[in-house]
């Protein structure tokens, strides 16, 4: 299933409003500062990922999860995963790292497996 994308007309209605208040609203909260702009951005930037990916030690407790549920093996090839460099595969992107949603890969398996879906 591909991921949802927005269209020509949610780009320009939804988006590029949103984008541009956003970049107005950085420019002011940061009063010309250079160095707070950097700042805000990343956090925003950070943060943003945080709400598709979850944060980073939720996904740590997820992956030993499925480690488990998968006898430490990967779920494309069936070879013991490394002890580090697995990776979460989520089935549907947008359903997020649940345990449900996800299966824990090689990172070899993982690119093999996007290249397959044309996601790579």
């Amino acid at each position: 299933m591909a991921n949802p994308q927005l269209t020509k007309q949610q780009r320009e209605e939804l988006f590029a409003p949103l984008f541009k208040q956003t970049k107005k609203e950085l420019d002011r909260l940061s009063g010309g500062d250079g160095d707070v702009l950097f700042a805000l951005r990343r956090k925003l930037a950070k943060d943003l990922g945080y709400l598709e990916r979850g944060e980073p030690m939720m996904r740590v407790k997820l992956k030993a999860q499925k480690r488990k549920e998968q006898s430490g093996l990967c779920a494309v090839c069936g070879k013991t995963l490394p002890e580090k460099g697995a990776e979460l595969d989520r089935f549907v992107a947008k359903l997020g790292y649940t345990l449900k949603n996800t299966r824990l890969v090689h990172h070899e398996c993982h690119i093999e497996d996007q290249k397959k879906k044309k996601y790579a």
